[in-house]
């Protein structure tokens, strides 16, 4: 891992830098080879001055009147992000959430590789999801420490995650993306990411209904 990859950005920074690189991938794929900051900020509605200050973290220049190399620029982004190489991940809870995640290849050209799925249901264990082995939750300690997984992805019912992060932490994952409506509770150095679907569909309901009662 390089020196720039251990750099702890601003929460709202590093939001901001993968809508860069998909749309300089985009770019990239037309044969475009040079961008602005002027030029991504009319496509993302970012101010231009602070797509400047985010990329400056990457120790890449632009150039005056020209602006960055695409491929270049492309390449410092994926690597700064952890895109550019391989982070493996377990999955806990194989329902229709999890089982879509083991299935989803695209997940690989982001770094992710899932090498494992773990579930409560005999009917589950033994079976391959996509490529993807489901083994049951009291195998989960010799299957993390066989593939290395640093990476627990929990999609369980919520009144299962604490005692799911508790077992994956005791078992050497380091970090926890959370699918669940809950939010567990970790120790100090275990990173935490929470995805709530349902929190995010609570989020569109209520602007939702704001705006069409402004509208009525």
């Amino acid at each position: 891992m390089t020196e720039i990859e251990n750099i702890i950005l601003p929460e709202p920074t590093l939001r901001r830098l993968p809508w860069y690189l998909a749309y300089i991938e985009i770019l990239k794929g037309t044969g475009v080879s040079t961008v602005s900051t002027t030029r991504i900020s009319r496509a993302l509605n970012v101010d231009s001055s602070q797509i400047a200050k985010d990329l400056s973290f990457l120790n890449i220049k632009g150039k005056p009147r020209i602006g960055y190399n695409i491929s270049d620029l492309s390449q410092a982004l994926s690597t700064f992000l952890g895109f550019s190489h391989e982070h493996r991940a377990i999955v806990v809870g194989v329902g229709s959430l999890g089982a879509a995640l083991l299935q989803d290849k695209g997940l690989a050209r982001y770094g992710l590789g899932i090498v494992a799925g773990f579930d409560v249901d005999p009917g589950l264990i033994g079976s391959r999801i996509g490529d993807v082995p489901v083994y049951a939750i009291s195998e989960i300690e010799r299957v993390r420490r066989e593939t290395g997984a640093s990476i627990g992805i929990l999609t369980v019912p919520a009144r299962k995650a604490q005692e799911m992060t508790d077992i994956m932490v005791s078992t050497g994952i380091k970090a926890i993306w959370n699918f669940t409506p809950y939010r567990v509770r970790v120790a100090d150095g275990i990173v935490m990411a929470n995805t709530s679907i349902y929190a995010h569909l609570a989020l569109i309901y209520n602007r939702l209904g704001a705006a069409t009662a402004s509208m009525g």
